[in-house]
């Protein structure tokens, strides 16, 4: 009777489950603690988020496709640059393709984990003179309040992770004396500066071993050159923000699918758990149950030895019914593959309209915007003429 004893024990042990409880409260958004000068405001550029696909596809049970994640990374930058506007900290917040767009602050990002149910993203901040501010993970789980029409607010079920990115950003940066903040934004002009013509302002600054920019002098505000080259960057701000229509208007098509996978994410991630925690329960009371069957049954008392018999066919069915929890399990996966695979063709590029030309805007963002810094070069060679070769000869 001792072995059944143990084994009813068991049984109740692996039946308990533990409850998750989630907070429904979100961090709020900080305000700066004073007043910063508009001269002195930094422009600052979102990278669209590294999808982190290698590790997702790393993974053997996976429940989000690649073309979900490539989406996420252009989602949740536009989602931080208008986290970032809200609070009025800052100058220009604009997503940008890649890091070849001149700002004053550029944030990147990895996502790390993504279900509807938890997001964790990696976060790195560093400013024009190539100093880092800060890498930071952050990670939030969703309540299940947040996709409940009855009872959620119209807002963004992980917006409290935003708001700490945020905070910290703004953290950081009043630390900084307003003398800080000028060579930053000064920084940015000289680099955009070199970048069209690095024969005249090739001398303006240099680097140290660790790759940050100093400066040694400054041209004076009055230069031609300097003059042309301000005019030029107005003209890339100008496509920049027509790259904010775009990103605009796809977080846009996005939100209702999107927000509709996450929800039946959700539900399904703690569908998918709680089946792998049954399945393992099953599991391991039946081989429990296997291991004190087979011991009774060897025993010379004849009822000891009968019910022996039974706890090894229960332990058997116990172990049947775990694996019959993963094969229902595995369904749910690929029922959240579909909802994936119907996400991504729903969200179709975007077609912009520019001055002179029509260009389409999708997974080659970034040679579009390598095209038009072509563009913005020629357009500045046939300004300045001969202005290049003239001041680099002096």
């Amino acid at each position: 009777m001792r072995n059944w004893v143990l084994l009813v024990i068991f049984l109740g042990v692996v039946g308990c489950s533990t409850t998750t409880v989630k907070s429904t409260d979100i961090t709020p958004l900080k305000y700066a603690s004073s007043d910063v000068s508009e001269d002195k405001l930094l422009d600052i550029g979102v990278i669209i988020f590294e999808p982190g696909i290698d590790e997702l596809l790393e993974q053997d049970n996976a429940i989000t496709l690649p073309e979900i994640r490539r989406a996420e990374s252009r989602f949740m930058p536009f989602r931080l640059s208008e986290t970032l506007q809200q609070n009025g900290s800052w100058g220009a917040v604009r997503v940008i393709p890649n890091d070849s767009s001149m700002v004053d602050l550029y944030v990147s990002g990895e996502i790390l984990h993504s279900d509807g149910e938890k997001l964790e993203v990696s976060v790195t901040v560093k400013d024009s003179s190539g100093r880092p501010w800060y890498t930071r993970e952050y990670e939030e789980v969703a309540s299940r309040y947040s996709y409940d029409d009855r009872k959620r607010q119209d807002r963004e079920p992980f917006q409290g992770m935003y708001n700490r990115i945020a905070n910290d950003m703004l953290k950081f940066r009043d630390r900084l004396s307003s003398s800080e903040l000028a060579r930053i934004r000064t920084i940015s002009e000289l680099k955009f500066a070199e970048s069209f013509s690095p024969e005249v302002f090739v001398d303006y600054m240099v680097q140290d071993s660790k790759g940050r920019y100093q400066v040694m002098r400054l041209p004076p505000d009055n230069d031609p050159v300097l003059q042309r080259v301000r005019q030029i960057r107005e003209r890339d701000y100008l496509f920049i923000d027509t790259l904010q229509d775009y990103y605009s208007s796809f977080a846009l098509e996005m939100e209702g699918p999107y927000q509709e996978w996450r929800r039946l994410s959700y539900d399904e991630v703690v569908a998918l758990r709680e089946l792998r925690r049954e399945s393992r329960n099953a599991m391991l009371a039946g081989a429990a149950a296997l291991i004190i069957g087979v011991a009774a049954a060897g025993s010379s008392d004849g009822a000891v030895r009968q019910a022996g018999t039974v706890g090894v066919l229960g332990g058997a069915y116990l172990i049947k019914s775990g694996l019959d929890k993963r094969t229902e399990s595995q369904i749910h996966i690929e029922a959240l593959q579909e909802l994936g695979g119907s996400l991504e063709a729903e969200i179709e590029p975007q077609v912009i309209q520019l001055e002179d030309r029509t260009v389409t805007l999708s997974g080659t963002v970034d040679n579009q915007y390598d095209q038009w810094r072509g563009i913005l070069k020629e357009i500045y060679v046939t300004e300045t003429g001969d202005a290049v070769p003239a001041a680099s000869a002096n």
